[in-house]
């Protein structure tokens, strides 16, 4: 079970990095770690200052430890004190120019008490999308391949988890939506085993086809100065919400792992600035109102 995960989900960074490689033209570089614990490691890979991609980050890692963090159990009490084994691949892709958006993506497997008699596994991931200037072909876009990635489950199954991915990339405190959405999911142990790993890859296989075409299209768009300092201004919620809510950041830090691994996420540059308001009618206020709210792309 395990072998067959860590097998597709190695492969699946390959495809990734060698993908956002050609249409940047630079290649990711690669740091292999191991646990501070011994307990397990990964491949971190970066592109930094590429002719597209500002940065980015591809990580693939497998560790395992004696009992799952807080952030894990939080919502499964049941799990706390058992044995884990955890592995994944999550990426984050900021290109340089502002009316291109940042991608999210991550897929996940879990065992907890893999050293009993009854192991308890799951698979999660998902992927979401954070512009910085809103087209509404690219949202369609985005979301039409999200959709495809769930029909191998039903016909529910996107909505489902369209709604989760809004639900959960929300900042509260900004109340304000962290992008356009796409899908996200958790615990998936049913019906089997193989109809849950086959879902994992679909999503990770249809991350490439959904983003590269919007890549393509936006990273050549003149900009000015001013659209630059609006993206700055944008990536600061993406920080806010990665340090203060997002569970995988969380998960990570609270079971020892590699801080610049974890934190390869963060933006390479980013601003704030005290109640930044953009003016009414501009694309910037578009951007707000008519984007970062939960809707309906594809009805």
């Amino acid at each position: 079970m395990r072998d067959q995960v860590a097998n597709y989900l190695r492969s699946l960074q390959d495809s990734i990095c060698s993908g956002l490689s050609q249409l940047d033209g630079q290649v990711f570089e690669e740091d292999a770690w191991t646990h501070t614990s011994g307990a397990g490691g990964g491949r971190t890979r970066v592109l930094s200052n590429g002719n597209v991609i500002e940065k980015g980050g591809v990580l693939f890692s497998h560790v395992h430890g004696d009992k799952l963090p807080a952030s894990a159990t939080q919502k499964r009490p049941e799990l706390a004190g058992k044995r884990f084994e955890a592995m994944g691949v999550s990426l984050v892709i900021h290109p340089r120019n502002p009316f291109a958006p940042t991608s999210h993506m991550n897929v996940r497997f879990f065992i907890a008490g893999a050293d009993t008699d009854n192991p308890i596994w799951w698979f999660g991931g998902g992927f979401d999308l954070t512009p910085y200037y809103g087209f509404s072909e690219d949202a369609v876009h985005w979301h039409k391949t999200a959709k495809q990635a769930c029909e191998m489950l039903s016909d529910e199954r996107y909505a489902e988890y369209k709604k989760w991915c809004d639900d959960y990339f929300y900042l509260p405190h900004r109340q304000e939506q962290r992008g356009v959405g796409g899908l996200f999911f958790d615990d998936l142990n049913a019906p089997d085993f193989d109809t849950c790993f086959s879902f994992m890859q679909s999503v990770g296989d249809h991350y490439l086809p959904a983003y590269l075409p919007i890549l393509e299209k936006r990273h050549n768009t003149p900009y000015e100065d001013r659209h630059r300092d609006w993206q700055l201004l944008r990536r600061g919620r993406y920080v806010e919400f990665n340090l203060v809510y997002d569970r995988g950041t969380l998960f990570g830090l609270q079971s020892g792992g590699r801080t610049e691994s974890i934190l390869m996420s963060m933006p390479p540059m980013v601003a704030w600035a005290y109640q930044a308001q953009p003016q009414e009618g501009s694309a910037e206020h578009a951007l707000l109102q008519d984007f970062l709210v939960a809707k309906d792309w594809l009805g």
